[in-house]
Formats: structure tokens, C-alpha cells, sequence
């Protein structure tokens, strides 16, 4: 019994605030020159695969300190905004762990790179999850905000939607025009081999078709690491491309119109500083999510880009911010016993 108390009291000082602050810091320097340094490959050439499972490791394990953070502040009785706030945080920081693994399974071990898998799931789920600490943290609080505070609210509202709504409308657009490009060119090879007869005109097709099947047969080779039943669960998924992706602009815009505000709520309070991180992890998630949704549009598009980088800190912003609200609290509890325990 006593080794498990010194155990945990080890831990609690291991885990202070300031600690991982420090951490955090590091990490997200480390992770910086990581992608600097390797994140751009040569021209095509896909990108190695140890990079894309350090990108993984330095993504996911920010994600996990966080959920096991929040669970800490969970099981705390003294967390003054409240237990579930924590623990709805913590659930969407375990989704996206959980999520990252079965993505990096589809992409890295299977070689799948379908538009929908079950990772999308997980990941829809930290927008729930985050969304209902978030606002949990601000029911309990009136917001008499300022003139200038709902200016800001609504100018970051505005700014949020409008880029959301660009980057879903350019994207279309440029799958749109690749489609078209190619249209032609395929009219025009069907159109010369029914005219021309000759061998050198069938030149060029035979070329073409012997292009295709190379394309064919390496898509057909990535594929022979998946089972057969993941091929179906991604052929099945496909349709629900156009949804999901519209889900998360939705959410993105979301949680930073509920980060705004959550952060001017608390605005010049003792808690101040735990909840600027979690409004800056949600603004670092919104940058990240927005850059892969346009880059996505490239048919060429390989995770891993130098701006994925935003979601390493959005989850070492998120670890941060429920660590220093542990220690707030903490300390605030500490002082209101020594005031009562004075005037005693």
C-alpha cells in the first residue's frame, strides 16, 4: 500500500506543471526541425518509411500524455472547471490516438490510401468529445462579455467560416479541372485509333495502355498486404467521402468559434493560462486540418507535410493546458484551506 502512495506521489511531482511545460516545449521543437529536415523528398520519390513513423510518434504520443493529463484531472476532486470538462477533453485526446493507430495501419502497414476508413470515426469523435468539455467548461459561466470581446468572437467566427468554406469549395474544383484535363486527351487517343489504322498511330496507345497496366498492377500489388475484408470496408466507405469531409470543416469551425469564446470567458482569471493552450490546440487542429483538406486535393498528396506538424502541437498544447490546470487548481485549493485554517 505504501509503495503504491510513493508510486503516485512520484508521478504527481514528476508530472508538475512546469515539467511538462518543458516537455512540451522540447517535444514540439524536436518535432519542428523534424519535419524541416525531411519532410520534403524528391520529385517522385514517395517519402521514406521511417519518416512517416516518426511523424506518427511524434503526433500520437502528445495525444496519449494529454488523454492520460485529462484523466488525471478527471479523477481529481479539486479541478475547478469541473470534472466532466476534463474528461470529455481526455475521451477526444484517447479518440485521437486511437484513430491515428488504425490510420497508420491503413497507410503504412496495409497501403491503403482510401478517402474514408475507420480512423474517420475516431477522429469525428474528437470533435464531439472536445466540443462538450469545451462547452461544459462555459454553461457554468455567464458570458457578460464585452463589446470588444463579441467583436472578436465574431471576427474570428467570420475569418474561420470563410476559410473553410474556400478551401471546401477550391478543392472540388481542382479534382474537377484534373478530370477535365484528362477527358480530352483520352477522347482524343480513342478518337485517333478508330480513325488511323496505321502502327504508328496505334504507337501512343499501346504506350498508353501499357501505362495503365503498370498503374493497375501496382495498385493491385499495395494491396496484396490488406485484407480482403479492409478493401471492403474501404469500398464501402467511399461514398461517405463528400459528408465526412464536410464534417470536419464543420467541426473545425466549431471548436474554434467555442475556443474563442471559452478563452474571453475566462479572461483575466486565475485559469486563464491552462485554457490559452486549449484555445491554441484547437486554433493549431484547425490549421492542420484546413492545410490537409486543400493538400489532399493533389492526386500526388502524401501525409506527412511540413504543416502536420500543427497537429504534433495541437496535442502537446492540450497536454500542456490540462497540466497547468491541475496545478492551478491545486494551488488554488491549497490557499483558500490556509485562509480558512488562519481565520480559525
Amino acid at each position: 500500500m505504501s509503495s503504491s502512495v510513493e508510486k503516485s506521489s512520484g508521478t504527481q511531482s514528476l508530472l508538475t506543471g512546469q515539467n511538462v511545460v518543458y516537455a512540451g516545449i522540447a517535444w514540439a521543437v524536436i518535432s519542428l526541425l523534424f519535419f524541416l529536415l525531411f519532410s520534403v523528398s524528391s520529385p517522385g520519390e514517395e517519402r521514406p518509411l521511417w519518416y512517416m513513423i516518426g511523424t506518427y510518434l511524434l503526433e500520437l504520443l502528445p495525444f496519449l500524455a494529454g488523454a492520460f493529463l485529462c484523466y488525471r484531472n478527471w479523477r481529481s476532486p479539486n479541478i475547478a472547471s469541473g470534472r466532466n470538462v476534463w474528461l470529455g477533453i481526455g475521451l477526444g485526446m484517447l479518440c485521437y490516438f486511437i484513430g491515428g493507430l488504425l490510420f497508420g495501419v491503413w497507410e503504412l502497414y496495409w497501403q491503403l490510401n482510401a478517402d474514408v476508413s475507420p480512423a474517420d470515426l475516431f477522429y469525428l469523435l474528437v470533435y464531439a468529445f472536445v466540443g462538450w468539455g469545451m462547452v461544459l467548461a462555459i454553461l457554468p459561466r455567464r458570458l457578460n462579455l464585452e463589446t470588444w470581446q463579441w467583436v472578436t468572437v465574431v471576427a474570428i467566427a467570420l475569418l474561420g467560416i470563410a476559410l473553410a468554406v474556400w478551401v471546401y469549395l477550391i478543392t472540388p474544383d481542382s479534382s474537377q479541372e484534373a478530370d477535365v484535363v484528362a477527358s480530352p486527351t483520352a477522347t482524343e487517343q480513342t478518337t485517333a485509333a478508330k480513325s488511323t489504322q496505321s502502327t504508328a498511330s496505334k504507337a501512343p496507345e499501346i504506350k498508353g495502355s501499357a501505362s495503365d497496366a503498370t498503374n493497375a498492377g501496382a495498385e493491385e500489388n499495395d494491396k496484396k498486404n490488406a485484407p480482403a475484408w479492409a478493401i471492403a470496408i474501404e469500398e464501402a466507405l467511399n461514398p461517405l467521402a463528400v459528408p465526412v469531409n464536410l464534417s470536419y470543416i464543420i467541426g473545425d469551425v466549431f471548436l474554434l468559434i467555442i475556443a474563442a469564446t471559452l478563452l474571453l470567458a475566462f479572461w483575466g482569471g486565475r485559469f486563464v493560462q491552462s485554457w490559452r493552450m486549449i484555445a491554441a490546440a484547437t486554433i493549431s487542429l484547425y490549421i492542420a486540418d484546413m492545410w490537409t483538406k486543400y493538400a489532399a486535393s493533389d492526386p500526388q498528396y502524401e501525409s506527412g507535410g511540413l504543416l502536420d506538424v500543427f497537429y504534433v502541437f495541437s496535442g502537446v498544447l492540450f497536454a500542456i493546458g490540462a497540466a497547468l490546470e491541475f496545478d492551478i487548481s491545486i494551488r488554488s485549493r491549497r490557499g483558500s484551506r490556509k485562509r480558512t485554517e488562519g481565520r480559525s
